[in-house]
């Protein structure tokens, strides 16, 4: 959201149920306009809300000219005093990956992790056990990083590229049309492009090098393995459409992450560990094979709408 533009775009923003307090719109909206003079920045976005159990944080990002160049965060925890963060590296994503769980809402928290480490005492190779310390503005680093990289998107057409090569504001661009908006081709990962540069000439060939610069979303693969589009689930291993596929959501005591499965009529989709074998959708046949096959958790969808039955 444009610092510019704040309070319209939170009325249309508002309709998840998730909004600011009055007092909060009016302290970001000035707060904002100050941390662009006071930085210099070309423009300034109000990035989102991270909850926490304290306090939550509200993130900034400052732009220069240049759209594309490297976006400075900034955080706040009353929407008045703004701090700066460090630019995300690989070695902050990987050592927070291991921190799971709600923000505390307190940048100088510091999480403990317990790594195991081999140590070699001559012949011998035991582990010992490491206390990893991780602050968690190290961890708020890491997360609006990966969130960027993943979600971030922008219109067709918002941006355009210089022959020079700085990319700025479209000033002429009034917004998509029903039919372009319709389409993943009319979106781009607000990022530099990764997958762009892989293309060969012949597919490069109907782009627009002034529009066309950004990695499009119609090129992703959803991570997962299921979908739901338009009402229908569809698998990598089948596509169950047109009829209303039940889909379990499975969670095993020795695993860490869940496991998707597709119930539809007579098709099956297994789990690794082999296929569902649910005959009936009711929660007493489902808590029965929850016991039986040692799943911590299970959850029912049925179309688009979901109910954890556990």
């Amino acid at each position: 959201m444009d610092a510019e533009s704040l309070l319209l775009s939170l009325e249309l923003a508002s309709g998840s149920g998730q909004g600011l307090s009055p007092d909060r719109r009016a302290s970001l909206l000035t707060s904002l306009l100050l941390v662009k003079r006071d930085y210099r920045y070309s423009r300034v976005l109000f990035w989102g809300r991270i909850l926490g159990l304290v306090t939550d944080y509200y993130i900034a990002q400052g732009l220069i000219e240049d759209q594309l160049a490297p976006r400075k965060t900034l955080y706040s925890l009353n929407c008045m005093e703004w701090s700066l963060l460090p630019p995300a590296t690989e070695e902050m994503v990987e050592q927070t990956s291991v921190v799971k769980g709600r923000f505390m809402g307190d940048p100088s928290h510091e999480y403990e992790h317990v790594d195991l480490q081999k140590v070699n005492d001559g012949d011998k190779v035991f582990e010992e056990e490491i206390v990893v310390r991780i602050k968690e503005e190290t961890r708020l680093v890491s997360i609006i990083d990966q969130i960027d990289k993943a979600v971030a998107v922008i219109p067709r057409g918002a941006l355009f590229k210089t022959p020079f090569g700085p990319v700025h504001v479209n000033r002429t661009f009034e917004g998509l049309s029903m039919s372009e908006a319709k389409k993943l081709s009319s979106y781009f990962h607000f990022r530099e492009p990764v997958e762009l540069k892989n293309k060969t000439l012949l597919e490069k060939a109907d782009l627009d090098p002034s529009l066309d610069f950004m990695d499009s979303l119609e090129n992703d693969i959803p991570k997962g393995n299921s979908l739901l589009l338009r009402g229908h689930w569809i698998c990598p291993q089948a596509k169950a459409v047109g009829h209303a596929p039940t889909i379990f959501l499975c969670k095993w005591n020795q695993g860490p992450g869940w496991e998707m499965v597709v119930w539809c009529e007579s098709l099956r989709v297994g789990l690794p560990q082999g296929p569902i074998q649910v005959s009936a959708h009711s929660k007493q046949s489902v808590n029965v094979y929850r016991q039986k096959e040692g799943l911590s958790s299970m959850c029912f969808w049925r179309q688009e709408v979901s109910q954890c039955l556990f």
